[in-house]
């Protein structure tokens, strides 16, 4: 088995770790995705298979459940990591498909073995949970842009107030004369 994942009551039964899963999730188009080859992988099929059923399924996957990363974006997603040849991109001739929290969830309906739906289960909650989590802090990420805008706005008075401190400080260090003997 992968590090990772740990069989639970029978051999199609997998649990894998949520951070398995969140490594796996990408930022593309502005969406939260997860490629062919992750996907395939957690589900225990080539990443062939998953293609190749996916697009024997093609009317099922519209464009907001899944896309095929343009080569800007693939060229872009490669050189984000630093070793070219790692064990994790080798292989990666063609740019992948990108499946949306939609899409995986579709991926079952074409996927039938019980490990593929296990594991969608777990993908789903775990996107679920993602959202949650955000809509939950999104009161806090309000007020952080908030009070980002207002250090932008008083920026230029910050800057007024160093320069006059500086001109202060060149003045106090000018010599005196001397009075008296």
């Amino acid at each position: 088995l992968f590090k990772g994942y740990w069989p639970m009551n029978k051999k199609t039964d997998i649990v894998i770790s949520e951070k398995i899963i969140i490594n796996k999730i990408y930022q593309i188009r502005g969406e939260k995705v997860m490629l062919d080859r992750d996907l395939a992988e957690l589900y225990g099929v080539e990443t062939r298979v998953l293609k190749q059923q996916v697009r024997r399924n093609i009317d099922r996957f519209p464009e907001d459940f899944m896309f095929v990363l343009s080569d800007k974006e693939f060229q872009n997603w490669r050189s984000q990591f630093v070793i070219s040849n790692s064990p994790d991109k080798m292989g990666l001739r063609y740019p992948p498909m990108a499946f949306t929290e939609n899409g995986v969830a579709m991926l079952s309906s074409v996927l039938n073995s019980k490990r593929a739906i296990n594991t969608n289960i777990q993908i789903i909650r775990l996107f679920t949970k993602m959202r949650e989590y955000f809509i939950t802090h999104k009161d806090v990420l309000l007020q952080l842009q908030k009070m980002e805008k207002k250090v932008l706005q008083n920026e230029g008075d910050i800057k007024v107030l160093f320069d006059l401190m500086k001109k202060l400080i060149v003045q106090e260090e000018k010599p005196r004369k001397k009075i008296g003997f």
